[in-house]
C-alpha cells in the first residue's frame, strides 16, 4: 500500500512539473499594469481593436485594454530550464520518472508588450501556453502592424519559424 501511495504522489508531482501555463491562459511576469506579478488570467486577443488581459475570477469586469494601435513593440522569447526540484523529488520515489523529469526541458514563452496611451509608457510582460504562442503572436502581428522581435534566434527557431 505505501509502494502504491508512493507512486501516486511522484505521479502527481511529475503531472504538475510537465504542466505549463493552460492554453488559453496567460501569467503576469510584472510591467506597468495593476495586477501583482505571477497572478493568473486571460490574454483575449479576439476584439479587432483591443487586447484584454482578465484575472481569472474577475470575469465581469473591463480588464486591462491595450488598444492594438497603441502597441509599440512586441517582443517574445523562451526562459528554459531543467525541472531539477520534481525531478529529485520523484528520483527518490520512483527513478524512471525522475530521471525522465531531469533530463527534460520546461520552456516558458514569453511575450512582452509595449504600448502608449496619453503620452505614457506603459509595459506588461506575460507568460503564455504551449499551444497559444503561435496564434497569439500571429494575431498581434497582424492587428497592431509591428513585426515580432525575437530576443534570439533561438527563440525563433524553436518556434518553429
Amino acid at each position: 500500500m505505501k509502494s502504491f501511495i508512493a507512486l501516486f504522489v511522484s505521479l502527481a508531482i511529475a503531472t504538475q512539473a510537465f504542466a505549463g501555463v493552460g492554453g488559453d491562459k496567460a501569467v503576469y511576469h510584472g510591467g506597468t499594469i495593476a495586477a501583482k506579478a505571477g497572478e493568473e488570467g486571460v490574454l483575449d486577443l479576439g476584439d479587432p481593436t483591443t487586447a484584454v488581459f482578465r484575472l481569472d475570477g474577475e470575469k465581469n469586469t473591463p480588464g486591462v485594454r491595450i488598444p492594438y494601435a497603441a502597441i509599440t513593440s512586441i517582443e517574445y522569447g523562451q526562459k528554459a530550464g531543467r525541472r531539477l526540484g520534481a525531478a529529485i523529488a520523484t528520483t527518490i520515489l520512483v527513478s524512471p520518472v525522475g530521471l525522465a523529469l531531469l533530463l527534460s526541458h520546461k520552456r516558458k514563452h514569453i511575450v512582452t508588450l509595449a504600448w502608449t496611451i496619453d503620452g505614457h509608457n506603459e509595459a506588461a510582460v506575460f507568460e503564455l501556453g504551449k499551444s497559444a504562442i503561435r496564434p497569439a503572436l500571429t494575431t498581434l502581428e497582424a492587428r497592431t502592424g509591428k513585426k515580432v522581435e525575437y530576443e534570439s534566434p533561438d527563440a525563433r527557431k524553436n518556434l518553429g519559424l
